[in-house]
């Protein structure tokens, strides 16, 4: 019986359906975020939710059941039940916030889908060769805001009035975004201020986040190399077996037709029948 469901909840039929739930309920819940929607629709994307929501309590029973104690040896079942747990929390009086918490269902999709699982994967394997990037980025951050509080704080007060909003203003300037207009009202007063932002730029946006890219195109890489690595087997020496009666091979001792056992050395019993 366990096999039987087993064979169920892994076959591709399962997998899409679970796949089109997983969508329909994200449509749903995204369809109830308009008034318009909820007050002529809103009984049927009610039902819609729940019956999605009974689905992925009957596979995750139906998982727990096929495999039991590995169950919870997969971290993508564990993460697919935090998921449902979170929906089935009431959403009444000082809980009602879980409520647009059930969108995470759709997250779902994440652990139903082989590629977007290698894509995780590959991130989460990337998470320490990032670290050292993330040090050094804090690092040219910190040293960037001292300088800029210290020379552009009585000029840009808004912007470099003090180390904290210094730091707010180099990561906003780092994302690209409206750091040409800070530089430009700091120039007013400092022409030479361009040096300044123009290296901080260079260094943070063209190299650190760059190292970021590298880190997790070699990531993902290495999980495609490994998976490459898991399809291929060896192609055994013994690939088609003699007659019972055939010699045994020097290699693996089995019989068989490969060069070993063609060039002789037999094994086992068919050295005492070629003696004879």
């Amino acid at each position: 019986m366990r096999a039987r469901v087993r064979a169920h909840l892994e076959s591709a039929g399962f997998q899409r359906f679970i796949t089109a739930v997983i969508l329909i309920n994200a449509m749903t819940l995204g369809m109830e975020t308009s008034p318009w929607m909820v007050e002529h629709y809103g009984g049927l994307l009610a039902a819609v939710d729940h019956a999605a929501l009974y689905i992925f309590v009957a596979e995750l029973a139906a998982k727990g059941y096929a495999y039991r104690v590995a169950f919870l040896r997969d971290p993508w079942n564990l993460f697919d039940s935090a998921i449902v747990a979170v929906s089935l929390l009431p959403t009444a009086g000082g809980l009602s916030v879980l409520r647009a918490l059930r969108v995470l269902r759709a997250l779902r999709l994440i652990s139903v889908v082989p590629s977007l699982r290698r894509v995780v994967g590959a991130l989460l394997t990337a998470v320490p060769g990032m670290s050292s990037i993330v040090l050094l980025l804090a690092l040219v951050l910190y040293v960037a805001a001292v300088m800029s509080t210290k020379l552009y704080g009585a000029t840009a007060p808004e912007y470099f009035g003090s180390l904290p909003t210094s730091l707010f203003t180099l990561f906003q300037m780092m994302t690209g975004d409206a750091w040409s207009d800070i530089t430009r009202e700091v120039m007013a007063v400092h022409p030479s201020a361009w040096v300044f932002f123009v290296l901080f730029m260079l260094v943070c946006t063209f190299v650190v986040l760059n190292l970021f890219i590298a880190v997790v195109v070699s990531a993902m890489e290495e999980e495609q190399r490994r998976r490459r690595g898991r399809r291929r087997r060896p192609t055994p020496p013994c690939w088609r077996s003699w007659p019972r009666s055939g010699p045994r091979c020097a290699s693996c001792g089995r019989r068989c037709r490969c060069r070993s056992a063609a060039e002789g050395a037999p094994l086992g019993g068919s050295s005492a029948r070629q003696r004879e």
